[in-house]
Parts: C-alpha cells; sequence; structure tokens
C-alpha cells in the first residue's frame, strides 16, 4: 500500500471539510497511520477517559473510516464507530452491551442512509460498513460519510446522557 498517497488523499479530504459544524458540537477530526492503515478518526474529547489525548485514551468511542491493504484488495473503504472499554469513561456508570443496544436502537432510523450496514457486533464496535473503494471518489466518500457521521453524532451524546453519574 502507498501510505504516503493515500495519506495525501485523507488528508485533502479532511481539508475540505467544513470544521465549522464539527466544532459547534465539539468534535474533532485526525487523519493518521494506525495498525498499518490510513484513518480518519472523528472523536469528542469528552467520549474519552483522557480528554488531553483521546486518541490514546484506553476509554474511547470515535468514528473511523480506514483503508489498508486487505481492503484495497477487496475494494473497500471502511468505516465503524468504536466503544472501547467504556466502564472506564469517568462520570458515568456504563455496561458495555447495554450501551451498544440503547445506541443501535437509537441509530436505526438512520440504518438506510449507510451503505453495507452492519450492527451485528458485540459491543466494541457499534456499528461497520463500507463503501466501494473507487479512487477517483475517495475524497468525495470520506467527506460524505464524515458528513453523515455528524447527522447522527449526537445519538452517541443522547445515549451517553443515560448513564451519566
Amino acid at each position: 500500500m502507498d501510505y504516503h498517497f493515500y495519506q495525501q488523499k485523507f488528508q485533502e479530504a479532511l481539508d475540505q471539510i467544513s470544521q465549522k459544524e464539527f466544532n459547534e458540537l465539539g468534535l474533532k477530526l485526525s487523519v493518521e497511520v494506525i495498525l498499518e492503515s490510513v484513518v480518519l478518526k472523528i472523536y469528542k474529547p469528552e467520549w474519552s477517559s483522557d480528554a488531553q489525548s483521546p486518541l490514546d485514551a484506553s476509554s474511547r468511542i470515535f468514528f473511523s473510516i480506514w483503508i489498508h491493504d486487505k481492503t484495497i484488495e477487496e475494494g473497500r473503504l471502511y468505516y465503524n464507530i468504536h466503544a472501547l472499554k467504556l466502564r472506564e469513561l469517568k462520570g458515568y456508570t456504563i455496561q458495555s452491551r447495554r450501551f451498544a443496544e440503547d445506541f443501535r436502537s437509537r441509530f436505526t432510523e438512520y440504518q438506510k442512509d449507510w451503505d453495507n450496514l452492519s450492527l451485528k457486533f458485540g459491543p466494541l464496535t457499534l456499528m461497520q460498513g463500507w463503501r466501494e473503494l473507487k479512487t477517483e471518489n475517495l475524497q468525495r466518500d470520506i467527506i460524505k460519510l464524515s458528513y453523515s457521521f455528524l447527522e447522527i453524532s449526537p445519538i452517541i451524546d443522547e445515549t451517553l446522557s443515560h448513564f451519566k453519574i
């Protein structure tokens, strides 16, 4: 995989996204290389156990769009929402399985808007799907997925509010 090429494409997509709407909801965006993948992550520092280092916190919720060698072979661009070690999230008493169920029940009305989506995962992956990988449309697809997440991100806040101490 040409990391430089894909990292540049992801960064160019990020540069085209209006930060204003994301900032208004407290969302941050970051392009990085992790586990041999190029990834765009969208997250809120408040959704982590370490607001100073939310991308590395042991407990965190984030949306990601990623690509790596296998996804390229499959011709797919993947996306998902992860909810890691929620029991450690400060200010909440969360059972991960219950959180996942609550999130998914709220998310169902938006499900039709997401390509090749599955909710049939354990509590660490709230949802996951993919779009057909077309290099000429990569930036457009990343931008579209990012704005789709922007629309549903309040569901995470709503779900978290039910577990606040």
